[in-house]
């Protein structure tokens, strides 16, 4: 895929911008309130200073992808930088926007470069295979069992009272989303890029899941982009 294919394409915030306009189309005033509260109380809380940060060291964890064998962290770092993309879970309309997005616009860089691209959920492995397939994610992804990586990095948030309820009205259970039986935790969405010692060389954590990391920034933080411009050139 050439570049120009890439830049070409509809930034990731456009893309949500007209999930924002269907939804104000087609869900209730009461719904769409409970969704955008939740956001909005998430981008007013948030504290940059209690998560991961560019300089930390990531603990040394094994990811278990869904159809491979486990990978450390520290062996991942012994071949140069890797990407981190933390997502909420399959059914998330956002990350399904999100996923696609990447796979499209950075994923053929990234494996061009030889740069492992890890997509991290917390959710069990069983629905969360649904968004490998549903999208033909060329790229692993991983169940972060308990949220233990995700807890370790400050990057998880509660639902509020409103979300929960909503949730358990529809039917569902935290246990799916997290596998955690009453704790409506998640983690929200970030992109990490770590290389050696597994040092933290980008950190972008979005409190608002429909305001997530461009593809041009994650390849300007790597060199990428800077690459591009001058083969073009």
């Amino acid at each position: 895929m050439s570049s120009d294919r890439v830049n070409a394409r509809p930034s990731l915030r456009s893309r949500f911008q007209t999930l924002e306009e269907e939804r104000a189309r087609t869900w209730t005033p009461e719904a769409l309130a409970v969704n955008r509260n939740q956001r909005t109380r998430l981008v007013r809380e948030h504290d940059a200073t209690a998560h991961v940060r560019a300089g930390d060291v990531l603990p040394d964890i094994s990811l278990r992808p869904l159809d491979g064998t486990p990978v450390s962290l520290s062996r991942l770092a012994e071949n140069g930088p890797f990407v981190l993309v933390f997502f909420r879970f399959a059914g998330c309309p956002a990350c399904n926007i999100a996923l696609p997005y990447y796979r499209d616009t950075l994923w053929p860089r990234l494996s061009a470069a030889g740069i492992p691209l890890i997509a991290i959920s917390p959710q069990p492995a069983g629905p969360l295979s649904e968004i490998v397939t549903r999208h033909d994610l060329p790229f692993p992804v991983v169940s972060d069992t308990d949220l233990t990586l995700s807890r370790a990095l400050g990057i998880t948030y509660e639902f509020d009272e409103p979300s929960r309820l909503s949730a358990e009205t529809k039917g569902g259970k935290s246990a799916s989303l997290n596998g955690l039986d009453n704790t409506w935790e998640l983690p929200k969405p970030a992109v990490l890029i770590a290389g050696a010692g597994r040092v933290v060389q980008f950190a972008d954590i979005s409190p608002d899941w429909m305001d997530r990391t461009e593809s041009e920034d994650i390849l300007d933080a790597l060199g990428l982009k800077k690459e591009a411009a001058s083969h073009a050139a």
